[in-house]
């Protein structure tokens, strides 16, 4: 039996198939970060190595701060999540690291990495950085 040209094909119960995507869904799709960084015969740990040391440089991070050197952990964290940006961009599967498309991953990680880095920076006592207009922005909102 052969189809003719333009002719719609047709599956095994009569129902002709579209390439629509269909309104009820039987099955999910596996999440982009649901790929592993490590090949399968090694430990779930060893396959996630991005996402665990972005969470343990992280929580470093957090208790560096929690013992009194805010700006120093403040910047640990910031930097944490810079490498997480460049761990999305240059591995070609970091496991769990992927929650969104690679592009919108980088840009979120990057983002908040560099303005949880630039706030350490310029944070009192004796600011790192000195941003210029930023003095006088502050007096202006508190006023």
């Amino acid at each position: 039996m052969r189809a003719e040209p333009g002719a719609e094909h047709v599956n095994g119960s009569g129902a002709a198939r579209s390439r629509r995507f269909p309104s009820v869904t039987r099955d999910t799709a596996r999440p982009e970060g649901s790929g592993r960084a490590v090949p399968g015969a090694v430990s779930t740990p060893a396959r996630q190595w991005p996402m665990l040391s972005v969470l343990a440089a992280t929580a470093v991070g957090l208790l560096t701060t929690a013992l009194g050197q805010a700006r120093a952990g403040c910047l640990v964290i910031g930097v944490a999540l810079i490498a997480a940006a460049v761990l999305r961009r240059v591995l070609p599967s970091v496991g769990m690291l992927a929650v969104r498309s690679r592009f919108t991953d980088m840009i979120t990680y990057g983002l908040l990495g560099v303005a949880i880095t630039l706030l350490a920076l310029v944070m009192e006592p004796r600011p790192l950085l000195e941003i210029p207009f930023l003095e006088s922005a502050v007096r202006f909102t508190v006023r």
